[in-house]
């Protein structure tokens, strides 16, 4: 069985996820909540899916564990993954998204939902606790199909309505969005959006066939494909998300991606955030650029979202976090455009996204005159995939085990003058530039994160340090 917990829900081939282990773990969480008093003996749990070839059985064997195990399952269709948390929220309801994101359609995963968030580290160490104990027990491990009420229409007006009450109304009048559709679950919602404020909207490369978007590592192609709609179509942005709607993508005029950190920041500036939790792979000009107390987490989001609930157990206000991904979640209420907008503690990429547009529409600028207002260093990321997890073990643990390992790994580049940890290898070079390893939670992929004063410098520092990645045996 290849199913794990990665940095957000549990992941594995989609081959071993359509059967037992989809039940096991479903059986395991329903256990869990009714065991911690987070649900009762026909409680609803909120189940949805993204538009993956496997997700529809994986989600039919969820949805038949779960009523074995004494809840009520609603079948929220396909929505974006933080429609069914709000929707959950709303209902006091316990969640259960099966969703790969950005990884290919040959894998998948799960991400389970408490009725007051995302599941955070220690529930899932409990879950897997269960799991274990239950391996053994043909009941809990019982492939079978079921359906339950069926509520997607409920769940997106819902979400609907939170993202209609952004920004002022008509702010985007005179803007030429193009929304890349491609297979991500928000992809008409999207649409309705922007229309909503006025933009001129064009609907652009929807498909039938599943196409894993990673909007932390770009594809060239992708790129290419933006930058020919945008310019073919005079374009003042092209929006996206990955698969399950919770990390965006924001494209400016000339169809280039702006960072997810850099929405990150556009968006505690727009909310003016007092408390920003983020990975240490979020870009370092944070701390000197965004006016915020900002605190430095590993990668994922329930660590940020541990981070957020200390911020708020200490008393500070204005709490959201945001992943170099640039998913953003709400650690506590904010008012915008004098609406209450209800703490939503998981990814999100509509708020950057608007965030974004908004504050560029209302400055009267374009998205690459608002991404050059914020003075951080170029910062890129990039990954090496098929990338085996002995083989990025193996790396880590040489560098790791002394300075002078890391000194001679690092020799081709330069001179090492700080290290961080945290999540992964990060340097600080003697020059002031920064390169960071880290082996992916999700799939047998090794990342990279450059940063540098110039986008030369950054693009150089990234080639460097991924044929530095190629040349490792192990």
């Amino acid at each position: 069985m290849t199913a794990k917990f990665g940095t957000s829900g549990l992941r594995g081939l989609s081959s071993d996820l359509i059967g037992a282990v989809s039940a096991l773990y479903s059986t395991a969480f329903a256990r869990y909540l009714l065991a911690e008093g987070l649900a009762q003996a026909g409680s609803p749990v909120v189940v949805a899916r993204d538009f993956r070839p496997s997700s529809p059985e994986i989600a039919a064997t969820i949805m038949a564990a779960l009523r074995r195990a004494g809840l009520e399952p609603i079948d929220c269709g396909t929505i974006a993954t933080p429609a069914l948390a709000l929707y959950g929220a709303s209902l006091g309801a316990a969640g259960i998204m099966v969703t790969g994101s950005h990884i290919p359609a040959d894998r998948n995963g799960i991400k389970f939902y408490r009725p007051d968030g995302e599941i955070n580290k220690q529930d899932e160490q409990a879950i897997t606790r269960i799991a274990d104990a239950l391996a053994d027990d043909p009941e809990a491990n019982l492939v079978e199909s079921a359906v339950g009420d069926e509520q997607e229409g409920q769940a997106s007006a819902l979400f609907l309505d939170r993202n209609l009450h952004i920004l002022p109304a008509g702010c985007l009048e005179g803007r030429r969005i193009g929304i890349y559709q491609h297979s991500t679950v928000a992809r008409d919602m999207m649409v309705d959006v922007f229309q909503h404020y006025g933009a001129t909207v064009f609907p652009l490369g929807r498909s039938d066939v599943f196409i894993p978007v990673d909007t932390e590592a770009v594809s060239v192609d992708t790129v290419t494909q933006l930058a020919h709609w945008s310019d073919e179509l005079a374009l003042d942005a092209i929006i996206s998300t990955d698969g399950d709607g919770d990390r965006p993508l924001v494209a400016d005029e000339h169809g280039l991606p702006l960072r997810g950190d850099l929405l990150g920041l556009i968006a505690a500036r727009f909310l003016k955030a007092g408390v920003v939790a983020t990975p240490v792979t979020s870009n370092s000009g944070l701390e000197q650029d965004g006016g915020f107390s900002v605190i430095r987490t590993r990668v994922g989001s329930p660590y940020v979202i541990a981070a957020m609930e200390t911020a708020l157990a200490e008393g500070r206000e204005r709490v959201l976090g945001f992943e170099a991904n640039g998913g953003l979640m709400l650690g506590s209420d904010f008012t915008v455009e004098g609406t209450l907008l209800k703490a939503l503690p998981t990814r999100d990429s509509f708020l950057p996204a608007l965030a974004a547009l908004g504050m560029a529409a209302q400055n009267g600028q374009s998205l690459s005159d608002l991404a050059k207002a914020f003075s951080l260093p170029v910062a890129l990321s990039d990954r090496l995939e098929n990338f085996a997890t002995e083989r990025s073990t193996s790396l880590m643990a040489h560098i790791r085990q002394s300075r002078d390992n890391l000194a001679g790994f690092l020799a081709p580049i330069g001179a090492v003058a700080g290290v961080s940890d945290i999540d992964g290898v990060r340097v600080t070079l003697a020059d002031g530039r920064v390169i960071h390893f880290r082996p992916s939670g999700n799939a047998p992929e090794m990342r990279c994160y450059v940063e540098a004063k110039t986008h030369g410098e950054a693009e150089a520092l990234m080639k460097t340090g991924l044929e530095l990645l190629r040349g490792w045996a192990g």
